[in-house]
């Protein structure tokens, strides 16, 4: 018998959980692998040989694609990972042969005040701790192969403007005339540190490297990490390795790792990291771990590795995008999507009476303070007007030719005539609507949703992009903007309006995608502005380029590459037991 969740909190739930779990070796022949495909990590967690599955299946038809996502949130969330876990054990609890595949916490926000984003109550991932805490070192490698490619930057720099031309030579070095005011890299660290945003380095003397100003991004924001994203193949990513560029010389031409020499050591840092993750359900279904979150700095998606992965190894597979449709589903349609080849049969749009409630008039959530008590209270008028963002992200699934499944994610607290409330103008908005109950019941409370689900895969899709790679760069950004946000247009700083005039230069402009970076907590670029803002304008400061992931990276608003950790962090509640050796506290 399962611990009761509104009695008990969720690392207790998945210790209990953990004690009566399938080992690795039971998950790998549930999934019909060979010995020589799983590579074990202990007991109960693994890598998957990716390669000779895919080799091994490759005329296997692929199994249904499902893409979860949702409402913008609050800053606590929806329940995505959640709603995630819960629709993957109500397929299995209808009798599907299910996997999910979900993305990898990073310790900023595991660490400070979201969680580790392996669900909750009765629909989680686990075992949780080695989840949440560095799984299998995939972070960990793309830290060490993003920072060595600063290393390698600095070093050089240094040998060319400290030494000279004569230590280049004796190197058989060429000069890159590295252009120290125009550098695009940073450093990446996997925490929340708002304290190195911004930091000289090399201060001290010739032997200290080169003194420039630099700072630091979250790991998970890197291009490294986007690069695992949306590789196909190791071949595929030592390619895309080489193409990161981390400056310009002072001809205003770009400067790549493949320059600096150091791509292929950057790729030997990810030879492991290539290969997915298995954990499993509360329930025992199995669920691969690859690629990291946040969608408002990122691509924000579990791995096209993973996906294609899952879908040939499962009837079904439930994949999940990162914050609200606008951000999340957004990247997954017009980036995995375009990347992969692959075509989704189904979309889960997750709501929740908070969050309706929230873009309804409520007082926003602040994460580590109790909730306005209006928040378990009954108001289907704020709920109800909060349904202008439900109504809102259903159009934006709609416009990619997929109909939506809205997934209400039911707390114990809601009451029938707020669902009700939500169900009705969901329908009338064209979507399906099921009430899931999987946070307090698992698969079991999951059943309405699976079937919904199921039912939406067998229905004919007509998927399309947003935009098309010929389209210019411009055009793109306010096609985003327009369509997908609701603003009126586009404003640009001189420095972004300059670095998008390079771009449309660009011949591989026509190869590469567009990643946003905005906000997830509004539509708009402004966190304040919840529902449907009317009346903005989308303000772009910068635009990065990505060429190793094939992105170009339009930053809105004033969100920062580097999250800050809150006065209430999540640390102050971890803690071990040192009789056990447990991990205590993580949720």
């Amino acid at each position: 018998m399962a611990l009761d969740p509104t009695k008990h909190e969720d690392w207790e739930i998945a210790e209990d959980a953990e004690s009566d779990m399938k080992t690795v070796f039971e998950l790998a022949e549930q999934l019909g692998l060979q010995d020589e495909e799983l590579i074990p990590h202990g007991h109960y967690v693994g890598k998957v040989d990716y390669q000779a599955v895919l080799d091994r299946l490759a005329d296997k038809p692929d199994g249904k694609y499902i893409d979860v996502t949702a409402i913008t949130p609050t800053p606590l969330g929806e329940g995505k990972t959640t709603t995630t876990m819960g629709l993957t054990q109500g397929l299995g609890y209808r009798g599907k042969d299910v996997v999910a595949a979900i993305r990898q916490p990073s310790g900023g926000p595991t660490m400070n005040i979201k969680g580790s984003a392996a669900g909750g109550g009765l629909a989680q991932c686990i075992p949780l701790t080695p989840f949440s805490l560095g799984l299998t070192g995939d972070i960990n490698d793309i830290m060490n192969a993003h920072n060595l490619a600063m290393v390698a930057l600095n070093a050089r720099m240094q040998h060319e403007f400290n030494y000279g031309d004569k230590t280049l030579a004796r190197r058989n070095l060429e000069r890159l005339d590295i252009d120290p005011n125009n550098v695009e890299f940073r450093w990446v660290l996997d925490f929340c540190a708002q304290g190195l945003r911004d930091i000289i380095i090399g201060i001290g003397g010739k032997m200290d490297g080169f003194m420039m100003r630099s700072g630091f991004d979250i790991a998970v924001a890197s291009e490294v990490m986007a690069i695992l994203s949306v590789t196909r193949d190791l071949k595929d990513m030592r390619e895309r390795m080489g193409r990161i560029v981390v400056a310009y010389d002072k001809r205003g031409n770009p400067v790549t790792t493949e320059d600096l020499e150091v791509a292929g050591a950057m790729t030997a840092w990810m030879v492991n990291a290539i290969n997915p993750n298995l954990l499993q359900t509360l329930e025992g279904q199995p669920v691969f771990v690859h690629a990291g979150p946040f969608a408002n700095i990122a691509v924000g998606q579990s791995s096209i590795i993973a996906d294609r992965l899952g879908l040939k190894v499962g009837d079904y597979l439930v994949t999940e995008s990162g914050f609200g449709a606008d951000i999340g589903f957004e990247k997954f349609w017009n980036i995995k999507c375009r990347e992969s080849g692959l075509v989704p049969d189904a979309a889960v749009l997750v709501a929740t009476i908070r969050g309706l409630k929230a873009h309804g008039g409520a007082p926003t959530p602040v994460p580590g303070r109790p909730l306005d008590p209006g928040y378990e209270e009954e108001n289907v008028e704020w709920v109800e007007q909060g349904c202008e963002n439900l109504v809102h992200c259903i159009k934006l699934v709609r416009k990619s030719g997929i109909s939506p499944v809205v997934a209400i994610n039911v707390f114990h607290t809601d009451t029938q005539n707020e669902i009700d409330a939500v169900r009705r103008i969901a329908e009338e908005a064209g979507a399906r609507v099921a009430e899931s109950r999987h946070w307090e019941h698992g698969g079991e409370g999951a059943a309405e949703l699976a079937d919904a689900v199921v039912e939406a895969c067998e229905e004919e899709s007509e998927f399309r992009f947003l935009y098309d790679l010929e389209d210019p760069l411009e055009k793109r950004i306010e096609l985003v903007a327009k369509e997908v946000y609701g603003a009126d247009g586009v404003e640009y700083t001189a420095d972004a309006r300059k670095k998008l005039q390079r771009m449309e230069k660009d011949p591989d402009l026509k190869q590469m995608t567009t990643c946003m970076v905005k906000t997830h907590l509004s539509l708009s670029d402004d966190p304040s502005k919840k529902g449907v803002p009317t009346g903005w304008t989308l303000n772009i400061r910068d635009i990065l380029t990505y060429k190793g992931a094939g992105f170009v990276v339009p930053v809105a608003g004033p969100i920062k590459l580097m999250p800050g950790t809150g006065s209430d962090p999540a640390f102050r509640r971890i803690d071990v037991d040192t009789e056990t050796g447990k991990v205590e506290g993580l949720f």
